[in-house]
């Protein structure tokens, strides 16, 4: 196998030119994530289609095409349209009622819907076909203003290789949070707390985030 991907807690390898292999390097919940995506794809979501899980590993479908965070680093002038796409695959998906089998946070005591919440440029690939949302390990269900708080603070804390792509960055961060203000403010810092607990932090980002909780960059012990 070909290793094509590498990313925080997983590996990606080629199959075929049909399939990929996402191998998660510490384990994980494969078998509710593939469920979900499986799902999503029955009601109109653009996510990849699920071949076979077993263990740590989800066989997918193999996407063709740059991801956003890619087309930003070549071309960072399309920030603001590319966040308009971001903030629409939001939206989309926050017009789906969460399945009563998918785990809570940010909860709203009543109307949850799927939240992603890691919903960045680096888990959107620009295929033919249009987008396609990429993984989904964190989903749960829950208020959609944390899932686009968590957006907004991932994209904003993180450490970003090159001019370009801190370039794209603000009208990047001003379309995704155009018209989705609803609720935001209420649940920025509790979405921030939980960005710190997050073991896959930088300690850039980690800094970054600790200037809007008055300069605490600690994270919660095991």
């Amino acid at each position: 196998m070909k290793l094509i991907a590498r990313g925080r807690d997983a590996d990606v390898y080629a199959l075929d030119g049909a399939r990929v292999l996402r191998r998660y390097r510490h384990g994980g919940p494969t078998a509710r994530e593939a469920r979900l995506m499986t799902d999503l794809a029955a009601r109109g979501y653009p996510v990849p289609t699920v071949y076979e899980v077993s263990g740590a590993d989800l066989v997918l479908e193999r996407l063709d095409g740059p991801t956003m965070l890619d087309v930003l680093a070549a071309q960072p002038w399309r920030g603001r349209s590319l966040g308009r796409t971001l903030g629409g695959l939001l939206d989309r998906l926050h017009a789906l009622p969460a399945p009563a089998w998918l785990p809570g946070r940010f909860g709203t005591g009543g109307d949850n819907r799927v939240l992603h919440l890691d919903l960045h440029p680096g888990n959107v690939v620009l295929t033919g076909r249009g987008p396609v949302v990429i993984d989904w390990r964190d989903a749960r269900a829950g208020d959609p203003a944390a899932d686009v708080a968590m957006t907004l603070v991932t994209i904003g804390s993180a450490e970003l290789p090159g001019p370009a792509l801190r370039l794209a960055r603000r009208p990047l961060l001003r379309s995704v949070r155009e018209g989705r203000e609803a609720g935001l403010a209420a649940r920025t810092r509790e979405v921030v707390e939980a960005k710190l607990a997050d073991p896959h932090l930088l300690p850039s980002e980690a800094a970054r985030l600790g200037r809007r909780t008055g300069g605490r960059t600690d994270r919660p012990g095991p």
